[in-house]
């Protein structure tokens, strides 16, 4: 069998399983803020599976994606923590989870509407959804794929290959999470089941859906040293959250190679969860960010790293010394104004401001200093030359 449909199918069996009995061995348990389990009914609860709480770190009218949401409980806590101006979307490629989480939606609705007194009309806690599909693959949504085959059964060859255009019709046409969608991507010890050779392409389609501006915020099961190829034929292992997991260098690495931003790690399980091996198994929760591309212009603009390393390198190859001041571009100098940037740099205006029209190219290839009398105040004149100090008649100085 091929290794990815091994790992799929693998996965989707164990989780299937787990859906209708709880499984205690799937992932490590999580405290959550009790207070967001209050109207969460407890199906959901008893079988959801998983290692972080991403949801902890989301904002206020956001609009949020869940990968491999299973049963719904971080979406119906993401759900309180944005509020009734924001969404949340959960996929998930196994009925059963989504059978749990679909039934319990309108209750958990019902329940927040009138705990927060919200009656008919205006926006409502009824702001989570959930999609059927595999979460290295956004854009297909099965419901819709299996809608289509049920009219045009696959009966021979032919029918085969026309099945794979209807798919690429979907994606293109009618995608289940369109491009530059949402404001966070969130998941919670899925990403390790997705088979090593689709990894790529799963932390592709989390790039493609978010924002410009957009981030991921992943809590997943990482290892201390590669998992033996041994390790990784072995479908309860798979299915177990253990030999899918990539390295704690290499889960970061892939936010990297996919063009994130602003890679940092907020929470680090220092205890492994578990040893197979002698390999240490344990959770990390990540946040990256989306939108370093585009052009670099130069505006006079200055940056200044506060510390507290002496030096620090960032995701475009700019290596910079505390207490320097350097010349940056425009897109740079935008990206330092923002999380997770803005407590680490001191921004510099230009002495004399350049529109976006008229700047010329900048070489964001080098790192060069700025000279301070680009970006002294206004007040500053050039012209004027040192002098000694002023002295009264009275041979007062000052």
């Amino acid at each position: 069998m091929d290794t990815a449909l091994a790992a799929s199918t693998a996965v989707k069996d164990r989780y299937s399983q787990a859906a209708q009995a709880q499984e205690a061995a799937l992932c490590c348990p999580v405290d959550y803020d009790p207070r967001y389990l209050e109207v969460i009914p407890e199906e959901v609860i008893a079988r959801d599976y998983g290692c972080g709480d991403p949801s902890k770190h989301l904002k206020p009218g956001e609009t949020v994606l869940d990968l491999g949401s299973g049963t719904g409980k971080i979406c119906f806590i993401a759900s309180q923590v944005v509020g009734p101006t924001g969404r949340v979307i959960g996929v998930d490629m196994t009925p059963e989870m989504l059978q749990v989480a679909r039934d319990a939606a309108p209750i958990v609705a019902q329940r927040l509407n009138a705990q927060h007194g919200i009656t008919n009309g205006g926006p409502s806690f009824g702001n989570v959804e959930f999609r059927r599909g595999h979460i290295q693959d956004l854009a297909l949504d099965l419901d819709r794929f299996d809608e289509t085959l049920a009219a045009r059964p696959i009966e021979n060859a032919a029918d085969y290959f026309a099945a794979g255009a209807v798919a690429d019709a979907l994606r293109r046409d009618a995608p289940m999470i369109a491009d530059d969608s949402v404001d966070v991507v969130v998941s919670n010890c899925v990403l390790n089941l997705v088979a090593s050779t689709e990894k790529a392409k799963l932390f592709a389609e989390i790039y493609r859906v978010l924002k410009r501006g957009g981030r991921a915020v992943i809590s997943d099961i990482v290892s201390d040293e590669p998992v033996p190829a041994a390790m990784q034929d072995d479908p309860a292992l798979w299915s177990g959250c253990i030999s899918g997991a990539l390295t704690e260098s290499g889960f970061l690495q892939a936010f990297e190679d996919a063009g994130f931003h602003g890679v940092r790690v907020v929470e680090w399980q220092s205890e492994p969860w578990r040893t197979v091996e002698g390999i240490e198994f344990r959770s990390l929760t990540i946040e990256a960010y989306k939108g370093k591309e585009g052009p670099c212009w130069e505006r006079n603009q200055g940056v200044v790293y506060l510390g507290p390393f002496k030096e620090v390198l960032d995701d475009d190859g700019h290596r910079m010394q505390r207490g320097q001041r350097y010349a940056v571009c425009d897109k740079t100098y935008q990206l330092y104004r923002q999380a997770p940037y803005a407590e680490q740099f001191a921004l510099i205006e230009p002495r004399a401001s350049i529109d976006l029209d008229d700047a010329q190219p900048f070489d964001c290839s080098r790192t060069a200093l700025r000279d301070p009398r680009e970006t002294k105040g206004l007040d500053y004149d050039a012209t004027t030359e040192a002098s000694g100090p002023t002295c009264a008649p009275d041979g007062s100085c000052c």
